[in-house]
């Protein structure tokens, strides 16, 4: 879908917003033209995409602006051709390690003067996720958390508090046991929902550098550290911490487990509230807290991050330069993300959530708690094919943890294979 905006009526009201505010002071009207290519192809992203390409261009009715949308998942395989030939001026992609690819291929512009000089005041708590090689390649614009979801009534019946360290969450663990239940609802049938536990517990043991320099290719899974994550995860397995048989259950199925009160807990992102909600739990019923810390390091935290960048080839900088300052800016931020629109979380800490318990945790715990950094998971911090074997290693490991030495070695063996 192609789409060309000039002075058009702003379809999501941001550029009278922005113009009302701090942003549109000092910033000269633009002229020319501003290519974008977006695959926010689904209903809602559409919707918001298509409303700030109007609204920038309401913002500066000298500019031309054609939007192309592409079909998200042929994005990933359409992108690098499109950075190499008749390069756009915008594109969207994700943060961290999945732009390494194009980042080391010499396709992604270098904007680190834009966070240097204060161009994106905000950001500070998100910037490590767009910084590779000590620069930064891009901007974010939409996150989530993930978190430990929980059913509250049940932890009033059991006299427990939220957990600040892993020994408390293991204590919880063995009292919601005794009580007949099980602690974590999980389906891993599609692999991916065990990337999540073994992101946060190594983050926990061995830190969020650590945890990068992993999926980067730079530790052997055979190391001690890595070993003792999976000591950590093992100690939850044995004590018959997860539902049986969470091998033959998508995320979906396995929730069942939470909301009927055999499970207390689900180690999951945002996503998930609003089936619970659907199954008939109130707000009263469940709460959210932060992965609790295991060693003493910073807390890092999943928050898989959609992010806009400039090609390196793009012609129009100095108006994709503008745009991105836009979309990042706090208004932007807080209309593009409200319930109406991405229903997500501002990646600007100046902006604000909807008057919603989980958006408004999530977004005080990676505005202000999230000190480690921010991980995109395991399917994006890693290499598409490592991601892969390494999955399958997850979910062998919390079926037959006794396998762990095997798992680990086929993890080597691929690690060497894979990144050279």
């Amino acid at each position: 879908m192609r789409s060309f905006f000039k002075a058009s009526t702003a379809a999501l009201g941001l550029a009278a917003i922005a113009a009302s505010g701090a942003f549109a002071d000092g910033h000269a009207k633009l002229s020319g033209d501003l290519r974008i290519i977006s695959d926010m192809s689904n209903p809602a992203p559409r919707a918001v995409m298509e409303g700030l390409a109007a609204d920038f261009g309401a913002l500066h009715p000298d500019l031309n602006i054609e939007l192309d949308i592409v079909d998200r998942e042929a994005w990933k395989t359409q992108i690098r051709n499109a950075l190499t030939a008749n390069a756009p001026d915008v594109i969207n992609w994700y943060a961290a390690n999945r732009m390494g690819p194009y980042v080391n291929a010499g396709l992604f512009e270098d904007i680190s003067d834009m966070y240097a000089n204060g161009d994106l005041p905000g950001l500070e708590a998100v910037k490590g996720a767009m910084t590779l090689d000590g620069k930064q390649w891009g901007v974010p614009y939409t996150y989530y958390q993930w978190g430990i979801y929980y059913r509250e009534d049940i932890f009033n019946e059991l006299g427990l508090e939220e957990p600040e360290t892993f020994e408390q969450e293991l204590a919880n663990c063995q009292k919601i046991v005794d009580s007949g239940r099980k602690c974590y609802a999980i389906g891993t049938k599609f692999l991916w929902t065990a990337g999540g536990w073994f992101d946060y517990l190594n983050m926990r043991t061995n830190g969020f550098d650590f945890h990068m320099q992993l999926a980067r290719g730079e530790v052997e899974w055979t190391d001690d550290r890595v070993r003792e994550t999976f000591a950590n995860w093992r100690k939850i397995i044995d004590m018959g911490g997860y539902i049986d048989d969470h091998q033959s259950y998508s995320w979906q199925e396995a929730l069942k487990f939470m909301t009927d009160g055999e499970a207390t807990a689900y180690l999951i992102g945002n996503f998930a509230v609003a089936p619970m909600r659907d199954a008939g739990l109130g707000d009263d019923q469940i709460d959210f807290y932060q992965f609790p810390m295991i060693n003493d390091h910073p807390m890092g935290e999943d928050a898989p991050t959609d992010t806009f960048h400039i090609p390196a080839n793009a012609t129009n900088k100095d108006n994709a330069r503008a745009f991105l300052q836009y979309v990042t800016s706090a208004e932007v931020q807080t209309a593009i993300n409200s319930g109406d629109a991405l229903g997500q979380l501002p990646v600007n800490a100046n902006s604000s959530v909807d008057a919603d318990e989980f958006l408004e945790q999530g977004f005080e715990m990676l505005s202000n708690n999230a000190t480690g950094g921010v991980a995109q998971f395991f399917d994006r911090d890693f290499p598409a094919e490592m991601a892969s074997v390494g999955m399958e290693g997850l979910q062998e490991f919390m079926v037959f943890p006794d396998n762990l030495d095997d798992i680990l070695a086929r993890l080597e063996d691929a690690r060497q294979r894979i990144y050279k």
